[in-house]
């Protein structure tokens, strides 16, 4: 999937998100946060893509851990979140935003049961939906801020957070579980 901005976001300066993503969002490469969500979008649905149900049903790499399902089924949760606080702010809306407990929307979003491959569907659409809607932003639009749990942010800030956290759980998934689907074979 290769999309291009009306505009592009250009890279978020300090005071544009959470201090807390600055790691994440340093590792998102390039200037323009459509054409990064459009290049993972590939690698995310291509490293999912090849693993089988059989696989990954309840493995985690360990105790108290996320499965792998409940990070692709967070992957879409998170950036369906951050892709709404970017829309309100984009279209004028002032009133401060509030944060999410990621644990408690995975308690309640049964990801584990569900089959691989609709996971995998279901994060292609919300993907889908925030590069249609990152696309037709003005670059006056990208630069808009609001508040959001506290911290001030713009949008092209939250655009960059999705993209940085994305890479932040495929690092952990490279790192912590393909290690021990790679010794299952």
């Amino acid at each position: 999937m290769r999309e291009f901005s009306l505009a592009p976001s250009g890279r978020p300066e300090a005071g544009e998100f959470a201090p807390y993503a600055e790691a994440d969002i340093g590792s998102v490469a390039g200037d323009d946060a459509v054409v990064a969500l459009a290049s993972q979008f590939e690698a995310v649905s291509g490293t999912f893509g090849e693993l089988r149900e059989n696989q990954v049903a309840g493995l985690t790499y360990a105790q108290g851990k996320w499965t792998v399902k409940e990070i692709l089924g967070h992957l879409a949760d998170d950036e369906r979140i951050f892709a709404y606080r970017a829309l309100c702010i984009a279209r004028g809306d002032e009133r401060p935003l509030p944060g999410f407990d990621e644990n408690a929307y995975l308690r309640g979003a049964g990801f584990e049961s569900r089959r691989l491959t609709d996971l995998i569907a279901e994060y292609r659409a919300v993907r889908r939906a925030s590069i249609a809607l990152f696309s037709g932003l003005s670059e006056a639009t990208w630069l808009r801020r609001g508040v959001v749990s506290g911290y001030p942010v713009s949008v092209r800030g939250l655009a960059f957070h999705i993209a940085g956290h994305e890479l932040h759980h495929l690092r952990l998934l490279k790192q912590r579980y393909f290690p021990l689907l790679n010794r299952a074979g």
